[in-house]
């Protein structure tokens, strides 16, 4: 009796330490995603970021403004950004695409997750006047707390969390660095935050 109680309790010690390394093992697995998730999503926006360009080489007839834009607005924990990049890789052969395009990213509701926010890229290979339109949106990284936005005002220098180029103060001219910060809800219900910068390397408007 004595033997089978020794047997039964190191049965279910033994059992208790397998169900905690395979929980700890699934912890890590989500943990690792998350890591790779937030990487590539910061990764892509600090390389379109800094392909972003403007240019007053455009038809004046047809549009009354430049239609390339960059629109950084600060929202709390929900910042918003869309600019024109010349970032774009044609996926279909003999698109009539160019390496231009207007992206923008935006924290919404995840459609897939309940109660959980998301961030989101909407890329539109044609660039026009109509920026805020139309183009494939899809979700780049899940889990999202937070996605803040600060630029590098090279003329005051100091951080800035707005940039608009249609406005007087910043009319026609790029902030020279884009500094992202990206909050996401990792499986024990803590914040990470990851960041990046991006140095934009044509701030001022392409007359071609």
């Amino acid at each position: 009796m004595i033997a089978v109680a020794i047997t039964a309790v190191m049965g279910v010690m033994a059992m208790g330490a397998f169900q905690r390394t395979y929980a700890a093992k699934e912890l890590t697995e989500a943990q690792d995603e998350r890591f790779s998730s937030a990487h590539v999503a910061l990764s892509r926006l600090a390389r379109e970021l800094s392909q972003a360009f403007l240019s007053d080489h455009y038809d004046r007839k047809r549009f009354r403004e430049p239609p390339t834009t960059f629109r950084g607005k600060d929202g709390g924990e929900r910042d918003e950004l869309l600019f024109a990049t010349m970032s774009h890789a044609r996926l279909v052969r003999d698109a009539k695409e160019s390496d231009q395009a207007v992206v923008e990213y935006t924290v919404e509701p995840d459609p897939d997750r309940s109660g959980e926010n998301a961030l989101f890229r909407r890329e539109k290979a044609r660039i026009d006047d109509g920026a805020e339109r139309g183009g494939a949106k899809d979700v780049v990284c899940e889990h999202v707390l937070s996605f803040d936005v600060q630029y590098w005002d090279w003329k005051r220098e100091e951080w800035t969390r707005e940039w608009v180029t249609n406005s007087v103060e910043r009319q026609s001219i790029l902030p020279t660095r884009v500094k992202v910060r990206l909050g996401l809800k990792m499986p024990d219900g803590k914040e990470r935050a990851f960041e990046t910068q991006a140095r934009i390397a044509i701030i001022r408007p392409l007359s071609f």
